[in-house]
């Protein structure tokens, strides 16, 4: 009995290790397909071909393009690991010292934007031309301005903002210095290091909330 049930034991770990490449590997896939033609162009079957799988084992994983951009999504905001970067973020809301706060999330910024913002831009690219994006889009800005009015909560709670500076006005600053196209603005567009970048992010939350 032992040694069968220890067979078992083994098939079932090798079978979860296969899943998890098999699921990196279409990962892999779209997320070169998406941004070498596009999201309108590219077809399941295009990453099915390229990942070396059927149709019908992305559409399982992952129910189409708009499941395939949320794992996306999720894995580039895991960050460095191997705890996901939202949850050192919101662990950073214990610290007392509001500008060591920002100082953590203008780093964990760094550490996701180079991967998270070519994502949420490539889907808002194809929203304007594509109305069935728009939903996937709007939900992916939905769920990141959800966070940065629970940012701006913690420094209403915690007593940090300026005098004058209302919540909601706090949350706004947050959504748009977090957002892809601010990135792809300073680190594309104009070629500024991820360092730099960093700098940027904390020094603006910094005199605009603080």
């Amino acid at each position: 009995m032992s040694p069968r049930v220890k067979a078992r034991h083994y098939d079932a770990s090798r079978r979860r290790t296969m899943a998890e490449q098999r699921r990196r590997t279409v990962l892999d896939a779209a997320e070169e397909l998406f941004f070498n033609q596009g999201y309108a162009a590219t077809t399941i079957v295009s990453i099915a071909e390229a990942a070396e799988v059927s149709p019908e084992t992305v559409y399982k994983g992952f129910g189409g393009k708009p499941g395939l951009v949320r794992a996306l999504r999720a894995r580039a905001l895991m960050g460095a690991g191997p705890e996901a970067a939202e949850d050192r973020s919101d662990r950073l809301r214990d610290l007392t010292d509001a500008r060591a706060v920002v100082r953590g999330w203008a780093k964990l910024a760094g550490e996701v934007a180079p991967q998270v913002a070519p994502i949420l831009t490539l889907v808002r690219e194809a929203a304007l031309l594509d109305p069935t994006i728009r939903e996937l889009a709007e939900e992916l800005d939905a769920d990141r301005l959800r966070r940065m009015k629970a940012n701006a909560r913690y420094f209403a709670d915690a007593g940090h903002l300026r005098a004058g500076v209302s919540m909601s006005q706090a949350t706004d600053v947050l959504f748009a210095v977090s957002s892809p196209e601010m990135y792809d603005l300073l680190v594309v567009g104009r070629s500024w290091s991820v360092r730099r970048y960093i700098r940027f992010v904390s020094t603006t939350i910094e005199h605009a909330l603080l």
